[in-house]
C-alpha cells in the first residue's frame, strides 16, 4: 500500500505535494520522495528512506521549483525495501521528463518484465512500477496519451497511477478500481489528486471527483480532459480492506465516509455477537469508529482502555515480524482504572496474524480485567492479497490455519466474535460491489504465477 498525490497549474506545487504526503503518511512509512516540473520542463527528484517529515525540509523544498509536482509515501509490496525502489520514477522520455508513482500492485508484472528484458529493457529497480514506464517508453502508438492507455490496457490487477510528462499531469485508475483516487480545486485555480480526501482537505482544494474504475484523464493547468476508458473489467471491485483498515476515517473514498462505514461495521458486529459486559473500547486508532458503532448498538459504555503512544508507526504496515513486535511493546498502554475488575469488550478492525493482539489482550489481562470479550469488525482474513495490500503467506494468517475457537484460546479471551462476510457487506451495500478476497479468497483481476507466466485460479 502506497500513498499518491499530483498538483499542478500552482506555484507552490511541491510544497502541497509534501502537505498531501504528510496526510497520507498512514499508508506508507519506508520512504517519500517527490518530483518536481521546473519551468524549463524540467523533473526534479528528491526521495529518501522514513518519513515525509524527515525526507523533507525547506531547503529541499526550495530546489524543487515549478508548477506541477508528484509526490509518494511508500511501504513495499512488490520489490525490495530500500532508496532505489522508493518513487517517484523519473526518467528521460521523448516528449520529455517523465515522472511517475503507483499505488497497487500489478499481478502480472513479472511476465511483462522478463518479456522487456528479453527485448533489451534495462531495469534500475525490482518494483512492478517499473515496468509501466517501459512499457509507455516501448509503446509504437503516436501520442503521449495513446502510449499511456496502450501501457495500462497490458496491466492486471491494482493501479492507480499519477504521471507527468512536463507540466501536464496524467491520472488513472485500473479497470477493478482498486485503490481510490479523488481530483479536487485548488483555492488559486490548481487541481490536486491523491489517494484520501484528508490530503486534498490538508490543502485546501475542494469539489472532489472520485475517478471511476479505468478512468483516465489529462490535467493541464486547471483544465481537465477525460480520455478514453480502459477496458477489461467486467465489475469494479474498490479494496473494502481500505474501509476497514487502511484509509483514514477523515477521508470520504468512493464517496463512502470511512468512519460511517466502520461505525456501521461496528454496529452490525454488536448485532452478530452481542455480550454482556461493563464498558467497550478500541484497539486505537483504526478501530475507534467501530468501537463507537459497538457501542452505540449495544448500549454498553464506551470508554478509553487503551492508550496509544503516536510517536510509534502502524504495526501492520511494518514488513519485518521483528520490527512489528518492538512496536506492540511500545506502541500501546492499559489504563488500569478503566479496565480493573472489569468485563469488557475489546474492538479490532481486523486480525491478521494475531500476534499484535495476543500482546495486548496480556496487557488487558495484566491490568485486572476479569473478564475480556475480544470483538474484530471484519471477516477472518484467510487470503493474502495480490492488489496492494501486504497481507502475509496464506501460513501466516491465523484466520487461515485455525479455527475460531482455536484462535480463542490462542489470544487467551472469554469470547471471539468476527464480523460476517455478508454483514460486512450489507453495512455499506450502497456503494458496493467490493473486493473482499483477503476475507474469502475470490479473486476478481486476473492472477498469475509470478515464475511459471500462467494464470491462478481465483480461489486460493
Amino acid at each position: 500500500m502506497c500513498g499518491i498525490v499530483g498538483i499542478t497549474g500552482t506555484e507552490r506545487a511541491a510544497e502541497l505535494a509534501f502537505l498531501g504526503l504528510y496526510g497520507l503518511q498512514h499508508r506508507g512509512q519506508e520512504a517519500a520522495g517527490i518530483s518536481a516540473v521546473d519551468a524549463d520542463g524540467r523533473a526534479r527528484l528528491h526521495k529518501a528512506e522514513g518519513l515525509v517529515v524527515e525526507a523533507f525540509d525547506d531547503e529541499r523544498l526550495r530546489e524543487l521549483p515549478g508548477r506541477t509536482a508528484l509526490g509518494h509515501v511508500r511501504y513495499s509490496t512488490a520489490g525490495g525495501v530500500g532508496l532505489v525502489n522508493a518513487q517517484p520514477i523519473v526518467v528521460r522520455y521523448h516528449q520529455g521528463d517523465l515522472a511517475l508513482v503507483h499505488n497497487g500492485n500489478i499481478t502480472n508484472a513479472q511476465v511483462l518484465r522478463e518479456e522487456l528484458v528479453r527485448e533489451g529493457a534495462l531495469f534500475q529497480s525490482t518494483v512492478d512500477s517499473e515496468v509501466i514506464v517501459h512499457l509507455i517508453a516501448r509503446s509504437r502508438e503516436p501520442t503521449v496519451e495513446l502510449q499511456l492507455a496502450d501501457a495500462l490496457s497490458r496491466l492486471a490487477g491494482a493501479f492507480s497511477v499519477l504521471l507527468t510528462v512536463g507540466e501536464t499531469l496524467y491520472a488513472a485508475r485500473d479497470p477493478w478500481g482498486y485503490r481510490p483516487l479523488i481530483m479536487g480545486r485548488l483555492p488559486d485555480g490548481g487541481v490536486a489528486v491523491a489517494s484520501e480526501t484528508c490530503a486534498l482537505d490538508l490543502i485546501g482544494a475542494r469539489n472532489f471527483c472520485t475517478l471511476g474504475p479505468g478512468e483516465v484523464v489529462r490535467i493541464e493547468g486547471d483544465e481537465i480532459t477525460y480520455l478514453p476508458r480502459l477496458e477489461g473489467a467486467e465489475r469494479q471491485a474498490p479494496c473494502i480492506f481500505e474501509l476497514v483498515y487502511f484509509a483514514r476515517p477523515d477521508s470520504r473514498i468512493w464517496d463512502v465516509s470511512v468512519d460511517r462505514a466502520r461505525r456501521a461495521f461496528g454496529r452490525q458486529l454488536a448485532k452478530e455477537h452481542p455480550v454482556d459486559a461493563d464498558c467497550v473500547f478500541s484497539v486505537p486508532d483504526s478501530s475507534n469508529s467501530a468501537a463507537l458503532g459497538y457501542a452505540e448498538e449495544s448500549g454498553i459504555p464506551l470508554e478509553l482502555g487503551l492508550i496509544r503512544n503516536h510517536y510509534v508507526g502502524r504495526t501492520f504496515i511494518h514488513p519485518s515480524q521483528a520490527g512489528r513486535d518492538f512496536k506492540v511493546r511500545i506502541k500501546y498502554n492499559a489504563v488500569r482504572e478503566v479496565i480493573e475488575g472489569k468485563r469488557v469488550i475489546v474492538v479490532d478492525d481486523s486480525l491478521v496474524r494475531g500476534t499484535t493482539s495476543r500482546g495486548l489482550i496480556t496487557m488487558i489481562r495484566e491490568a485486572g480485567a476479569k473478564e475480556v470479550h475480544f470483538r474484530v469488525a471484519s471477516p477472518p482474513v484467510i487470503s493474502p492479497c495480490y492488489y496492494g495490500i501486504d497481507m502475509p503467506t496464506r501460513d501466516e494468517l491465523i484466520g487461515a490455519s485455525h479455527t475460531i475457537e482455536e484462535i480463542r484460546e490462542h489470544l487467551n479471551v472469554d469470547s471471539l466474535g468476527y464480523l460476517s462476510l455478508e454483514g460486512m457487506h450489507a453495512a455499506v451495500a450502497e456503494r458496493g460491489p467490493f473486493c473482499d478476497a483477503c476475507f474469502s479468497g475470490n479473486y476478481v483481476a486476473p492472477l498469475v504465477d509470478l515464475k511459471m507466466g500462467r494464470p491462478v485460479s481465483s480461489h486460493c
